[in-house]
């Protein structure tokens, strides 16, 4: 590389620098909107944009008053706090969206570290918005050089290590963790450029956090040697490493990505990932080198794990696409088929079919039932995950045998082009709402049923034995305490929660938890590609060129 070219990365880098480093959060919570004119007419639903980030809220049924009680987070800039823009949209019966009204928020004009509370009218007297807003200065996004690494200070790495460490777990709940990612150098990429080259560059993502490396021109084998840190907000994220190649004013071109749980990070050790496709299910070409530390506190990633997820900043509507409705359709099949085939054993122990079996079962029953009490309820829970980690390091079972089969690929680009030549998308455009919602119920089923066997089967082990801790629990407290006891004080709790907090977020602990357990799907895209893999995959890709 020439010493103008080096120069040009050097400048880039540090503009980028400066443009990604955010140093405090935006937390809005929308609570109703208020007297909408036309709300009795509409479904209604909120879009926030604040710079490039956007959000949309969930859809409130017809009411002059709705109720959404959401939180969002965005990023702020201290020297740039921008202008939030808040849009009211209505659905009606025939799917078509209508503005109802809009406002502004002055960001800059906001108090820090309070709870802001604010009534927005609408323009035009159409109604008003009822939100909080709180500002909050946060620390830890940085990007450096690799001779100023943040925690090759073994001084600084044990500042940071007393920071996470148990008897400071209530110092700061929100605070789960550090993470730092040394993205090194990237070999043997995709040529994406005439010439045979390409211009790479790395983007790194957890959740909405997002930054980026400089751009190393011309070159299949670049070398960055910098160094990221973010501030974890919840331990069940995954680092998402993405490779471009700078295009000039063209969006850039994909050239390949890998994604990493939290959880599996191998602290302070150099390795070596082969990337993949867009929707990670294959191989694709090259190798990236990162490094990553990750430090937490238990406690608290324990406690942010029984809250809502944190959203994601809003994205394009979804497309229909037939290979994720038909693999939607197999995973509800395979959840379908296991219900039905456990409610057969049932029955086939009712029907006495193997006598052996039908005694075994029938005295289990009478035994069972004659002894039953509620903390044998979580007990028999403990014994199933018991079962199957016993199961798993024998040997006897792995956690990945249900993954085999698993197509979680796009569209292939013959059936993108044969779809385009028969028009389908003209055809179907009336029922295309409708074919989108069964694809995404479809979705939704199958993931909730592969998140609860995911759970029992300590696909990710932390969150196995935060289940483990729980039941343990709920054994003790059910046998001690009488049932009545203990439906008083959740009813107590119901009824008072509204006025020990007026603007509590409804939320559903066991649905919180379990959306941090991975879905099938998800364990595709998580689990690391072997060197033999790669290879195997690129001979079937070149072999059906």
């Amino acid at each position: 590389m020439s010493k103008t070219t080096s120069m040009q990365s050097l400048q880039l880098s540090e503009s980028l620098r400066k443009n990604q480093l955010w140093n405090g959060s935006v937390n809005i919570t929308l609570l109703e909107g208020i007297n909408l004119p036309d709300g009795c007419a509409f479904d209604t639903f909120v879009r926030f944009k604040l710079g490039d980030q956007k959000y949309r809220s969930k859809t409130s049924c017809k009411s002059t008053n709705p109720q959404w009680r959401e939180r969002f987070d965005f990023h702020y800039f201290s020297d740039k706090m921008g202008v939030l823009d808040i849009e009211v949209w209505g659905k009606d019966s025939r799917k078509h969206d209508d503005l109802l009204g809009l406002c502004k928020v002055d960001m800059a004009g906001l108090p820090i570290e309070q709870i802001n509370r604010l009534e927005v009218p609408l323009e035009n007297n159409q109604g008003s918005i009822h939100l909080l807003i709180v500002l909050t200065p946060c620390s830890g996004v940085s990007i450096s050089d690799l001779c100023v690494c943040p925690l090759a200070d073994p001084g600084e790495r044990e500042q940071m290590r007393q920071k996470y460490c148990l008897k400071n777990s209530f110092q700061n709940v929100k605070d789960i963790g550090f993470l730092q990612v040394k993205v090194l150098k990237a070999e043997d990429l995709l040529a994406a450029d005439f010439s045979g080259k390409s211009d790479p560059f790395c983007v790194l993502e957890v959740g909405n956090d997002r930054l980026q490396t400089h751009t190393v021109y011309k070159n299949l084998n670049p070398e960055w040697n910098k160094v990221f840190t973010f501030p974890i907000k919840d331990l069940h994220d995954a680092l998402e490493v993405t490779v471009f190649d700078e295009d000039g004013d063209k969006p850039p071109d994909f050239l390949g990505k890998v994604m990493i749980p939290l959880l599996s990070v191998r602290n302070g050790h150099q390795v070596a990932y082969l990337l993949k496709n867009k929707d990670l299910s294959s191989a694709s070409k090259g190798v990236i080198h990162l490094e990553v530390d990750f430090i937490f506190n238990p406690v608290r990633a324990s406690i942010r794990t029984f809250n809502p997820k944190e959203k994601r900043f809003m994205e394009d509507n979804p497309k229909f696409s037939k290979k994720i409705l038909s693999r939607n359709v197999y995973r509800v099949k395979k959840i379908t088929m296991a219900i039905w085939n456990t409610m057969r054993f049932i029955k086939s122990c009712f029907q006495w079919e193997s006598a052996k079996r039908s005694l075994i079962a029938f005295l289990i029953f009478v035994v069972t039932l004659w002894n039953l009490e509620l903390y044998m309820i979580p007990l028999f829970l403990l014994l199933l995950f018991a079962y199957n980690f016993t199961m798993i390091t024998t040997g006897k079972v792995s956690a990945q045998d249900n993954l085999e089969g698993m197509d979680i690929g796009e569209d292939d680009d013959d059936d993108e082009k044969e779809s385009e030549r028969k028009s389908i998308r003209d055809r179907i455009q009336m029922v295309q709402d409708i074919v989108i919602t069964v694809q995404n119920i479809l979705e939704e089923i199958a993931c909730f049923g592969e998140r609860i066997k995911n759970t029992f089967n300590w696909s990710v082990p932390f969150l196995s034995l935060l289940a483990c801790s729980i039941l343990l629990v709920a054994t003790v407290v059910f046998y001690f305490i009488p049932l009545r006891y203990i439906i008083l004080i959740w009813g107590v709790n119901k009824f008072t929660k509204k006025l020990r907090n007026p603007y509590a977020i409804e939320n559903n602990e066991f649905l919180d938890f379990l959306s941090r357990v991975p879905s099938d799907v998800q364990k595709v895209q998580y689990a690391e590609l072997k060197p033999n893999s790669n290879q195997g995959a690129l001979r079937k890709k070149r072999s059906g060129l």
